[in-house]
């Protein structure tokens, strides 16, 4: 069983093998607010305005940086949409690895501490 805090003690490191289908639930489980979006697992965050839109932005950049794992996001007024997946894994055509839960993982911490 992966628990949410194991996500957030660990660090993401350069991977070159995605995680099975087999494995997914379990992780998804860690981060209940996740789903899979054929090869990435994608959030949506909702925010009462631009400002504080921008501000999450803002407090998730130092993980992403820190993490070295960097997320497409889709920014609007009051939403921001994270796509993670991992390009490396899979021989190179992408997927979902651990990587991509450890940062939803730290994503979700900093939205439950400063934005819920």
């Amino acid at each position: 069983m992966i628990k949410f805090t194991d996500l957030l003690a660990k660090k993401s490191q350069h991977t070159e093998t995605g995680l099975d289908d087999a494995s997914l639930p379990a992780y998804f489980a860690a981060t209940p607010q996740w789903t899979q979006d054929g090869p990435r697992i994608i959030r949506t965050f909702q925010f009462k305005n631009y400002y504080e839109t921008l501000s999450f932005i803002n407090a998730i950049a130092y993980v992403i940086h820190a993490e070295d794992h960097h997320p497409e996001l889709v920014v609007t007024y009051n939403r921001c949409v994270i796509k993670f997946d991992t390009h490396t894994v899979n021989d190179g055509k992408g997927g979902i690895s651990e990587n991509d839960f450890i940062c939803a993982a730290k994503i979700d911490a900093i939205f439950q501490q400063s934005f819920s």
